[in-house]
Formats: structure tokens, C-alpha cells, sequence
């Protein structure tokens, strides 16, 4: 759902009785509804209010949903007071904080706050503070706000809705206009868009008694900010979507492989001097260079990099292995508190990043069948759904249903070759190894040969935080 969709829905629960449980002590409507009215003869009586032409009763056809029994269906002008609003010519205006404020229109409201400009010292039509004010004509007609001023004089463009007293039912009366926003704009009338003011007279309200109104202002309040922090993200990923397309897993980090999901720093340094520093290692350069690898040619290259990126082969910045199986592994797994861990698949979280536990162990005695991994070491599945990556957090040993890749944590950062491992490219890569095979395996030494896009270190934990802050959203939307 949309934030928009999230607070329609939120809203109409709200007016439907759902939103909150009701609480019999709370009584019922129909007597406040005959309060309220009791009051508004009252005043009339005492020449406060103008009386209004008799609203229609509601008919059975036009009750649109169920509502809860100590509920009742009413007129709006049978629950508050409207006060429509007069236009003043240019000279008995002015902007000099002379008067009271002079409210004309939509202009004059921002972010729910009432932006004062003119000032009147003949006012006629005078909102307090508190009233509801409705946009009733122009471009912004059916905007609500709240007056937060002591009195102002209102043109004719805006209405003022009035409580009686302590009957004050203005704040779930605003969420009332809010879910009949779309048929107050259907009513609009005229060459100037616009409601007149018996349509907003007319409207029906779901009315719960006076009580359960507060509680369910107070759940609205707790929600929308939710709602508003929730619109903010969608903004965000409008704003990525128009930049690299739909936000999905895979487009998030097809942008992050080749460098376009955040800007290069020159400062940061170039990841040529990362390669050429692992290569004069010669501790790491004994145990990878068993095999020479290919040089990389110019058709391997499959899109182009940043300026300070290079193309390298993982088989030259990480060692990668094999896993082993003593065998029959049953006569070497133990109980033992001193045994080594078993990692197997069956020990991995669906969707999850690393590994650490697992349900057995091996003894020491199988060690020389086996293969150790260590804590920071990245597995990847080579069998059955293979080239999936997790990193180590624990110390075991692995059968050959693994590779074991051990990056020098001078080269990579850990969480960035882990995204990179996951990324579509990879996994093309990965799927390029099995090819042709009967039994789906991973060779290494394919893997080995598999291509990559290095950033220098800095700008790979920048990467890491970008994907980190996007790939919420794309879960949150379904993506």
C-alpha cells in the first residue's frame, strides 16, 4: 500500500468502529446526539445561533456501512455550527498587523499551520481559535486545518465548523471530512471549483459517543507519523526508481557492481594499488598461485567501471577451496564439547547472512579428511541451489558440498563481497561454472577465474551503507 492508501484505510477503520474496542460505560451516541441538539435549541433560542433549514433524515438506502450499536448514523449540521465566510475589497484589508487576521484561502495554509499575512479591522465573519476550517472553494478546496489564532475574519472561499461547548466533536469530524474528501470534491460546483453549503451540511457521520472519539483522535495521532515516516521512504524510492529503475534486490546491487549507486571520492584512492599490494605478498601469493590464472582480455569485460575501480579474478585476491568429507561421516561425529563444528546447509537460515551454529560436530580424528574454516571466512553453496554466500562466524569444518573463499581483509570489505557474491552478476558467473555438468557443482577453479569489480576500500563500506538503506525499502514495498 501506498502511505496515501495506508491512511485512507487507517481512517475509514476509524469511522467504520474498528480502529478501537468500544467500552459500554462510554454510553451511547443517541444521547449525545440529543444533548447536542438540546444545547443548539437552546442557544437559538437565546438568539447565539441562526437556525438552519431542517437537513433531510437518512434513509436506509443511503447508510453506506454497519457501525457499532452504541453508534448512531447524523446529519454534520446536526453537530456542529457552520459559519460561511465574506470576501473584503482591497481596502479594508491591509498587511501591516492592523486588526485581525484576514484569512482568504488554500494560500493561507501550510504543513496544518495557518499562514497569516492580512489583517481587517472591520471583521464580519470571525473564526476562533479552535474551529475547524474547511477550504470550501478554489484549487485547494476540501483542505481542513485547525485555527491555532484567537479570532480572524474568513473570506468566502473557507467555512468555519463550531463545536457547542462541551459537546466539542470538531476532531473526529476532521477525520470524517478526511474519508469524504473524494465525494466533497465530486460535489464541487461552478466555474471556480467549489462545495456549497448545504452539501457539507448533509454530510453523514458515523457518530460514536463522546468518549470513544478521544480515543480514537489519540490512535490516529499515534499512527499518522508512522504513516508520514512511511510516505518519506516512498519519496526516497520514487526518487531512486527514477534514477535506476525499479528497486529491487537485483537492480540495487547491478548498481552497486558497477559503481553507480554512490559517487567516487579521488581521495579515497584507486583500486589498482589494492591488487598490486596483495600481489607482493608472498605469503598469500603461495597459497593462491598453485595455478596461474588467466589474464583478464578486453572482450571478457562486460560493462564499464569507474576510473578508479579495476577488473580482477576472485582467484587472485582470495583463496577459495574445497570442503572434504570423512567418510562415513557417522563414525565421526560425537557429542563431544571438544569436537569441531559439522557446517552443513541444513544449518543455514533461509535468507540469512551468516552462519553460526550448527546441530553437530565432528571428531578430532576426521580433521585430516576435512576442511577447516575459520570466523570472517565466506562459504558458498556447491551443490543442489549453489553460489549462495554466507559468512562464517563461527570455526568448523565444511564437506564438499562447500567452497570456502577467504578474502584478505585488506582487499574487501567483508559485507561488500558479500552483496557482491549475492548479486546477479555473480550468480551468472557462478551458473557459467556448472554449465553442461550433470550433477550441478561448482568447479573452483571456475570460480577462481570468475571476474570482479573492485572499488578501493573506502568507497566499498559507502556502498555496503547505500544497500543497506535501500534494500529495507524494497522489502517493505514487496519489490
Amino acid at each position: 500500500m501506498t502511505a496515501k492508501d495506508l491512511k485512507n484505510a487507517l481512517l475509514q477503520e476509524a469511522v467504520q468502529g474498528k480502529l478501537v474496542p468500544q467500552i459500554a460505560t462510554e454510553g451511547n451516541a443517541r444521547d449525545l446526539l440529543n444533548e447536542i441538539r438540546k444545547e443548539k435549541s437552546k442557544l437559538i433560542k437565546e438568539g447565539k445561533l441562526k437556525k438552519e433549514k431542517p437537513l433531510s433524515e437518512i434513509k436506509e438506502e443511503e447508510i453506506p456501512f454497519d457501525i457499532p450499536e452504541n453508534w448512531c448514523w447524523c446529519r454534520l449540521g446536526e453537530i456542529i455550527d457552520l459559519l460561511s465566510g465574506q470576501d473584503f475589497e482591497p481596502d479594508c484589508y491591509n498587511n501591516k498587523g492592523e486588526g485581525i487576521p484576514y484569512i482568504t484561502g488554500a494560500s493561507n495554509i501550510e504543513n496544518d499551520t495557518v499562514i497569516i499575512n492580512r489583517w481587517t479591522t472591520i471583521p464580519k465573519c470571525i473564526a476562533l481559535k479552535g474551529d475547524l476550517l474547511l477550504v470550501c472553494k478554489g484549487s485547494g478546496y476540501g483542505t481542513t486545518v485547525f485555527a491555532d489564532f484567537e479570532k480572524a475574519h474568513i473570506a468566502r472561499q473557507i467555512m468555519s465548523l463550531k463545536s457547542f461547548g462541551k459537546y466539542n466533536c470538531l476532531k473526529y469530524v476532521e477525520i470524517i471530512l478526511c474519508t469524504q474528501i473524494k465525494n466533497i470534491k465530486a460535489q464541487g460546483k461552478g466555474v471556480i471549483p467549489g462545495i456549497d453549503r448545504n452539501s457539507v451540511l448533509s454530510i453523514m457521520v458515523s457518530l460514536p459517543p463522546l468518549a470513544e472519539q478521544k480515543r480514537i483522535v489519540a490512535a490516529i495521532e499515534k499512527f499518522m507519523p508512522l504513516i508520514e515516516e512511511y510516505g518519506k521512504k516512498e519519496t526516497e524510492l520514487k526518487a531512486f526508481n527514477e534514477q535506476i529503475g525499479p528497486l529491487t534486490k537485483k537492480a540495487i546491487l547491478q548498481e552497486a557492481v558497477q559503481g553507480k549507486l554512490v559517487p567516487q571520492i579521488s581521495a579515497e584512492g584507486n583500486a589498482k594499488d589494492l591488487v598490486a599490494s596483495i600481489a607482493c605478498s608472498t605469503s598469500f601469493a603461495s597459497k593462491t598461485r598453485a595455478k596461474e590464472l588467466p589474464p583478464i582480455t578486453e572482450d571478457e569485460i562486460p560493462f564499464d567501471i569507474p576510473d578508479n575501480w579495476c577488473w580482477c579474478r576472485l582467484g587472485n585476491v582470495c583463496e577459495i577451496a574445497r570442503g572434504g568429507s570423512p567418510r562415513p561421516i557417522k563414525d565421526y561425529l560425537t557429542t563431544s564439547e571438544d569436537g569441531y563444528n559439522w557446517i552443513k546447509i541444513g544449518d543455514t537460515d533461509k535468507n540469512g547472512k551468516y552462519i553460526n551454529h550448527t546441530e553437530e560436530k565432528i571428531k578430532k580424528e576426521g580433521l585430516h579428511k576435512t576442511r577447516l574454516v575459520h570466523k570472517g571466512d565466506f562459504l558458498l553453496t556447491n551443490s543442489m541451489s549453489f553460489g549462495r554466500p554466507y559468512i562464517l562466524d563461527i570455526e568448523g569444518c565444511i564437506h564438499d558440498g562447500w567452497l570456502v573463499i577467504s578474502p584478505s581483509k585488506d582487499i574487501f570489505d567483508k559485507d561488500y563481497l558479500y552483496y557482491l557474491l549475492s548479486s546477479e552478476f555473480a550468480y551468472n558467473q557462478f551458473c557459467d561454472s556448472v554449465s553442461g555438468a550433470v550433477v550441478k557443482n561448482l568447479n573452483s577453479d571456475k570460480v577462481r577465474e570468475a571476474l570482479f569489480p573492485l572499488p578501493p576500500l573506502a568507497e566499498q563500506k559507502r556502498i555496503v551503507a547505500a544497500i543497506e538503506k535501500l534494500l529495507p525499502l524494497s522489502e517493505k514495498l514487496g519489490a
